[in-house]
């Protein structure tokens, strides 16, 4: 395939994703009146309930959302100095040198420790570089903002187990994904294969060999809101005979809970800010969000969803990469896609296609939570207690955005959306769920 028509279906592909994966529209509001078919006000409640977030603690989620924006800019230009200055510096290139050195005294037998001994350095040396950026902004801001509980010590070695899985776990990825792009003509297919099942082994093993290595799970033993959450399953077909409570506390102010896993890996959390902070209403309104998310297959789609995205990555890779070596890899030191070396180079382009490729992949999970949002409420039928944690999320996400900034900047439905969803509910359930067919059941 020519490189116009290759550069013609990368853009194609990456405009109609979100499109294909929209699958039904959600629509916008009711009618002009906002009356639900019983004569309850959607736009009303709706407004009611945003009101109860103090114009002091909305200016303050607001200022850090908004910060967030920013910050997408700023890492990415920070990361792409940090990336360039590596190959422009010839470290990289020395890096590779000594690996090669190490590996060759190590035997031929174990050439491919090369590109491991190469990346321990690699990333030795950029996690130290953002440091100062990861301290402000995953200490210093989120304890500026209140969503912070842990002292500077906890955190550090928070990082610190951080470091060391993200060592092992991208060592494990790198080691054949350097081997197909040093043999394969066609690596750009190779690599992506070997990434998308990367992702997917990453998938399975994280709720029961990663997360507890940074949190404590233990078994929710309040029956008043265990065996809820446990019908509730049960009712959706979901196979789970616990629920696990993680004690992110010790962490965070923020309330969560998730259904996580693939290939028999299941597992129903709840954090522990939830149980202190939400009613039994609202737990059983997220619960059935969370259930959405695995009845409907979210996280299959987000692994089908992401190995599309990581094969359009490869294709611009492959457009990319080898003319920025033809014009700067003698000044780098980097000989070709196969050289551990230039591994700055691919980090700096997927960098510079997955920050231009945001508003897409924000799109596409986006409409995975609607979808779940309005599952929860079908499935929990608790409209309020879906508001209520809504605001609780703002906390942490502006709640009434414009359009267009929805759009380009939040990966869930804005508190506004999921309010309103949660109130078109309300109004056209009548009591135990029933959908209104007749005038006055609105609740």
């Amino acid at each position: 395939m020519s490189r116009p028509r290759t550069c013609l279906l990368l853009a194609v592909l990456i405009l109609i994703v979100p499109a294909l994966w929209a699958g039904p529209a959600f629509a916008e509001g009711p009618g002009p009146s906002g009356a639900g078919s019983g004569g309850f006000d959607v736009k009303t409640a709706t407004a009611a309930y945003l009101a109860k977030m103090p114009p002091d603690k909305k200016a303050k989620s607001d200022a850090y959302f908004e910060g967030g924006y920013w910050l997408l800019l700023w890492d990415f230009l920070y990361s792409s100095a940090v990336l360039l200055l590596l190959l422009n510096l010839g470290w990289s290139a020395a890096m590779r040198d000594r690996a090669e050195r190490i590996a060759g005294r190590l035997g031929r037998g174990l050439n491919w420790s090369r590109t491991l001994l190469y990346w321990v350095q690699m990333f030795t040396v950029i996690t130290i570089a953002q440091f100062p950026m990861v301290v402000y902004e995953g200490y210093y801001r989120e304890h500026k903002y209140d969503l912070a509980t842990q002292t500077f010590a906890p955190w550090l070695g928070d990082q610190a187990k951080a470091f060391a899985v993200n060592l092992i776990l991208f060592g494990i990825l790198l080691v054949p994904l350097y081997l197909v792009l040093r043999l394969s003509r066609h690596w750009w297919i190779w690599g992506s294969l070997v990434s998308i099942l990367f992702l997917a082994f990453a998938v399975v093993i994280s709720p029961v060999y990663i997360f507890p290595i940074f949190n404590t799970f233990t078994r929710l033993e309040d029956k008043a809101i265990r065996e809820p959450i446990l019908g509730l399953a049960r009712a959706n077909g979901i196979p789970a005979d616990d629920v696990w409570v993680v004690d992110a506390s010790k962490q965070t102010t923020r309330v969560s809970a998730n259904v996580s896993g693939l290939l028999g890996t299941t597992r129903i959390t709840i954090n522990d800010n939830m149980l202190k902070r939400c009613s039994l209403q609202e737990i059983e309104a997220v619960m059935g969000h969370e259930m959405g998310h695995y009845v409907l297959h979210h996280n299959y789609k987000g692994v089908a969803f992401l190995g599309l995205v990581t094969f359009l990555g490869f294709v611009f890779l492959n457009l990319s990469f080898g003319g920025a070596v033809r014009r700067f890899g003698s000044r780098w030191g980097v000989s070709g896609i196969g050289d551990p070396a230039g591994l700055p180079l691919l980090m700096l382009l997927f960098s510079v296609y997955f920050f231009f490729l945001t508003p897409v992949t924000n799109s596409a999970t986006r409409i995975e939570e609607a979808e779940a949002d309005l599952f929860g409420l079908n499935a929990a039928q608790q409209p309020d207690g879906a508001a209520e944690v809504a605001l609780k999320l703002g906390d942490y996400r502006k709640m009434d955005p414009g359009v267009l900034e929805e759009d380009l900047f939040f990966d869930h439905p804005s508190g506004r959306n999921r309010i309103e969803m949660a109130m078109r509910w309300k109004a056209e359930h009548g009591p135990g769920g029933i959908l209104c067919k007749q005038e006055g059941c609105a609740p």
